[in-house]
């Protein structure tokens, strides 16, 4: 097993700081402190733990240039997108504070002269296993909804980020109570030790092939599970929509933090009678993206890492082999840094990688399709179903293509974002479980009944 990690700056290829792995022993202790403290914190009143988690909101936003700064330097976000991270984290916080005020609440049910109180209660110690990709925004997701409904935590956060994951520990350490979130710093060694110790339950956002070990080791006990596992979100184009809207958004969805977003667009299907006229505006559009540090006036930053480029351009190139044009970019820039070109790739299809399997990388990849039907059916030819969007000028034929959509986020001429209090959620292999919204706050707990009879 690993002694150290090396936290890398992926804009000069530097290390930035050697990073001792936690040990088995640490693990078992941080495990031990977590399942210690759920005895007081799980009977702790909502409104005190509220109270707290108001104090790491406000923390989190007077902080957030710091933050800001390491989450650049670490994984290479634009620092301007980095310190929005942070204060959209905050008011997340703030969002999940109301949410679970209404999800713990105790259901009174009655019915003749018997009367049902349904009470939610806290699982135990939660494992909070995180990616690199928003090393603050994805951790929120998973730490705040389990730590309010009374559970104690063993955090994880990614080996390409773990100085921020630091920084969030901290803040949130700063005001809970001893043991209620331990930090344990590692690769898929220190994953792997912590699912298989003595926890109630995992929540883990990252890849299926991880999801899929996590939901088998977590088989042994019937521990608890929610998993975020990706996506290969498309993008459908009918011939009247409206290209001053979907170009940018196709060009922004796929380029966005050097497409290292797991609801990126990462296939594009557009009808055949505009197919040349948005490709075209798709080009103009994709010269205009400047790439550099993420200190500098740029769109975009680095790769996360050397394997993470490796992995889009080894797919960029068998796209090229089997017939694909590549109309801009698709080559790594020389010099120091994980750095590459934002790419467009047209002439897709289904015999291409790229369009199958998850890219997590800078490209813009175009398919053209005969009709809505086609579109469709290409859509749902996949194991992920995360997010997706559709566009066109009528909105009733629209709404009706997002309903044979086998994406649980779907946008209807616009991104997959919606009302706030609503779940983040993929369907098939993207997803088990859900986070967002009460029901998946009540996820991080079970309901109990108890039930008695009026004299």
């Amino acid at each position: 097993m690993r002694k150290f990690i090396l936290d890398i700056n992926p804009a000069t290829g530097e290390v930035i700081e050697k990073i001792k792995c936690s040990s088995p022993g640490e693990v078992a202790s941080g495990v031990k402190l977590a399942r210690k403290a759920f005895k007081l914190w799980s009977r702790t009143p909502m409104k005190k733990r509220i109270a707290l988690f108001k104090n790491i909101s406000r923390d989190l936003l007077k902080e957030k240039n710091e933050i800001g700064k390491i989450i650049t330097k670490e994984m290479g976000k634009v620092y301007k997108s980095a310190v929005g991270e942070c204060e959209g984290t905050a008011y997340a916080i703030e969002e999940n504070i109301k949410l679970a005020e209404i999800a713990a609440e105790t259901e009174i049910l009655t019915e003749g002269n018997t009367t049902t109180e349904i009470h939610r209660v806290p699982l135990g110690v939660v494992a909070a296993i995180t990616p690199w990709n928003f090393p603050v925004g994805m951790p929120e997701s998973l730490l705040t909804p389990a730590i309010l409904m009374g559970n104690t935590v063993v955090f994880k956060p990614s080996e390409n980020t773990p100085l921020t994951g630091k920084a969030l520990y901290e803040i949130f350490n700063r005001y809970l109570p001893k043991g209620v979130i331990n930090l344990l710093q590692g690769a898929e060694e220190v994953g792997e030790l912590i699912i298989n110790s003595d926890i109630d339950m995992v929540s883990f956002v990252g890849s299926q092939t991880v999801g899929k070990k996590i939901m088998e080791a977590c088989s042994k006990n019937l521990n608890r599970l929610v998993l975020e596992l990706g996506g290969k979100d498309p993008m459908i184009i009918l011939k009247d929509a409206d290209l001053k809207k979907a170009v940018p958004y196709a060009v922004h969805g796929s380029l966005r933090n050097s497409g290292q977003v797991c609801v990126s667009v990462e296939r594009i299907y557009v009808e055949d009678k505009i197919a040349l006229e948005f490709e075209k505006l798709v080009l103009q559009e994709i010269k205009k993206y400047k790439v550099g540090s993420g200190f500098d006036d740029v769109d975009m930053g680095p790769m996360v890492s050397e394997n993470q480029r490796s992995h889009v351009l080894s797919q960029i190139e068998e796209a090229k082999k089997k017939g694909a044009r590549v109309l801009f970019g698709g080559e790594k820039i020389e010099g120091e840094g994980f750095f590459m070109q934002p790419t467009m790739i047209t002439n897709l299809s289904e015999k291409h990688d790229i369009m199958n399997t998850e890219t997590f990388g800078p490209v813009i990849c175009i398919q053209r399709v005969r009709n809505a039907d086609e579109a469709v059916e290409k859509a749902n030819n996949s194991t992920f179903g995360l997010g997706a969007t559709v566009w066109t000028k009528n909105q009733v034929k629209g709404k009706q293509i997002a309903e044979k959509i086998e994406s649980g986020m779907i946008g209807v001429n616009q991104g997959i974002g919606g009302v706030s209090g609503t779940p983040w959620v993929g369907i098939k292999q993207s997803g088990f479980g859900y986070l967002g919204s009460i029901e998946g706050i009540r996820q991080f707990s079970v309901p109990k009944k108890i039930s008695y009879k009026h004299k």
